[in-house]
């Protein structure tokens, strides 16, 4: 082969420069032109795909309001949490690295992995809800794509199981689901907001664009409790409940001026901070949703339809002898021993089930009925909570003589523990009636008058006289304050009538006698040994009302006088 000449090496260099040189050229001109198509031609479409990849429109959390005592203390917060959410698409591009996010998240690989391949068609998943910034920022250091966090609130309870019936609790997107939490939701629950932001291929926010609707935070409530007056009737309940290994136990207290409740306690209770404890049998607000036959706790209430049917007085004479009383074909031997002929403020303080029954048994069914129906007792109290009972009071067209005289010391009717206490609460208020409310007030509401001023002021110190050292109930007593109230022990209904065996202990009263300023009821159901209500409530009564008043600051009504005596004289009853 001949040989190139120098010449024509030349000239081959200058061509293939020359080919080089203009494949350069048409491709800078290819470059140059793609260029300007997408920067001018197809500028719209390219702007949108990096707005699909990078600009994300995420909601703005709004804060839950605060739930607090009537002096302000805390009751329920909400604290900022983090939540980890993902696009399925991108990180799905890191599958190999689902293992470590599982066990950041303490989580099973294969349900993580499932829920990721399984949600392609969506740009967002939770992956965990609610975890503390330390825990989410740790889980963001991995670095996994599409992974980043958005901010939540979680609710706190600070008094755990102290508050935990009445409060209620939210669910995991903090929305009210029982209780307070639930009846004030639309107030306490804000509008969440909502705002475009620039994200990096990590998912990570790092630019806000645009604020498209601001979050509206919740409204804080100021209820009606007293947080001193919850512990000390949270503490006084569950070491009677745990003394005497009852089934469970509720206490009321109201101010009986305003109708507002100061405490409201179960047991067994549970704590809304432990999710694990939610359910319905542990949560449910025993003072408004269970009802019971009262026994001889309802006792003043039929006296006080008594007195106002202008048919007796404190001191009319009630003939209980021989100790028992037979009622259409039914004997009731309730009374301890034969109190032969007393007073009617003797009935009251010896809880005379056959006096009682004697004083119905006088009367029209429809006075009796009016009276208790005034009292509340039938119908809901007005308080607004979730799940409350009505109770059971009759239609007196369908009474029968001898439920009409079970009536008078607590059987065939049904009560709430808070209806009870209600009915207490006018008789303390001098007769008025007032709605029970949940929430702190700055002036009493307006009240119904249900019997009159002197029936009211009857009763009071007829109950007092329950309280004395010859009354059943002086285990309520409060050293240096007068009270009243009433002791009550109903046998449970079963199958084929009531048990022997099973129990429902009562007290229900209030102090100072004189100017009453709180109303308390207290209900241990099915306590173990002692089960009348003179040894299990009574003495629970007396301990919330002793602490109560000294937090309160209330000054001594008690006078250092005699023990009260009851004249046993005036009207007859044949």
């Amino acid at each position: 082969m001949r040989k190139a000449s120098p010449s024509q090496q030349v000239d081959r260099v200058r061509w293939r420069g020359a080919v080089l040189l203009g494949l350069f050229a048409l491709g800078a001109a290819a470059l140059e032109s793609r260029i300007l198509y997408l920067q001018l031609i197809n500028k719209e479409f390219l702007a949108a795909q990096a707005n699909d990849r990078h600009l994300r429109m995420v909601e703005i959390s709004a804060h839950r309001g605060s739930l607090t005592d009537r002096d302000g203390e805390p009751l329920a917060v909400s604290t900022p949490v983090d939540t980890i959410v993902a696009n399925p698409r991108e990180l799905n591009d890191a599958l190999d690295r689902i293992g470590e996010l599982a066990d950041a998240t303490g989580q099973d690989e294969d349900s993580l992995a499932r829920k990721v391949t399984s949600n392609l068609g969506r740009e967002f998943v939770y992956l965990q809800r609610q975890l503390s910034p330390a825990k989410a920022e740790q889980i963001m250091a991995l670095g996994l794509p599409g992974v980043s966090t958005m901010r939540e609130y979680h609710r706190y309870y600070p008094a755990g199981e102290v508050v935990g019936h009445l409060l209620g609790f939210t669910d995991v997107d903090d929305r009210g689901q029982e209780g307070l939490e639930a009846e004030y939701d639309q107030w306490l629950r804000g509008e969440n907001g909502s705002k475009r932001v620039l994200q990096d291929r990590l998912g990570r926010v790092i630019g806000e664009v645009e604020l498209i609707a601001e979050a509206r935070p919740g409204r804080d409530l100021r209820s009606s409790i007293d947080l001193r007056l919850q512990y000390l009737a949270y503490r006084e309940l569950k070491a009677m409940v745990t003394d005497t290994r009852a089934r469970s136990g509720t206490a009321v207290v109201l101010d009986p001026s305003t109708g507002e409740v100061l405490a409201m306690v179960n047991q067994p209770s549970y704590n809304p901070n432990d999710r694990s404890q939610l359910a319905p049998e542990r949560y449910r607000n025993r003072a408004i949703t269970d009802i019971y036959e009262p026994g001889s706790s309802f006792k003043p209430l039929v006296m006080a339809a008594a007195i106002e049917s202008g048919g007796f007085k404190p001191t009319t004479i009630v003939d209980t002898s021989p100790g028992f009383l037979t009622v259409s074909g039914r004997i009731i031997t309730t009374d301890e021993t034969n109190l032969g002929k007393i007073p009617l403020t003797t009935v009251l303080a010896r809880s005379s089930d056959v006096g009682a029954a004697r004083v119905a048994l006088t009367m029209e069914p429809q006075e009796i009925w009016r009276v208790l129906a005034g009292f509340g007792i039938g119908r809901l109290t007005d308080s607004g909570y979730p799940g409350e009972s009505a109770g059971r009071l009759n239609d007196p067209q369908h009474w029968r003589q001898i439920g009409q005289a079970t009536l008078a010391y607590g059987y065939g009717v049904a009560v709430t523990p808070l209806q009870l206490a209600r009915a207490y609460s006018a008789i303390a208020a001098d007769g008025m009636l007032r709605p029970v409310s949940m929430l702190a007030l700055d002036k009493p509401p307006p009240g119904t008058r249900v019997i009159s001023s002197s029936t009211a002021r009857a009763l009071t110190q007829m109950m007092e006289a329950v309280v004395s050292p010859a009354g059943t109930g002086k285990r309520a007593a409060v050293r240096n304050y007068r009270v009243a109230g009433k002791t009550g022990t109903a046998q449970k209904a079963v199958v084929g009538g009531h048990s022997d065996e099973r129990h429902t202990a009562f007290f229900a009263g209030f102090a100072p006698a004189s100017h009453p300023r709180l109303v308390v009821v207290v209900v241990i159901d099915e306590p173990q040994g002692a089960y009348y209500g003179a040894d299990v409530a009574a003495p629970v009564f007396s301990n919330i009302v002793t602490g109560a008043l000294r937090v309160l600051a209330v000054p001594p009504d008690a006078l250092p006088a005699a023990p009260l005596t009851v004249v046993a004289q005036a009207q007859v009853l044949p």
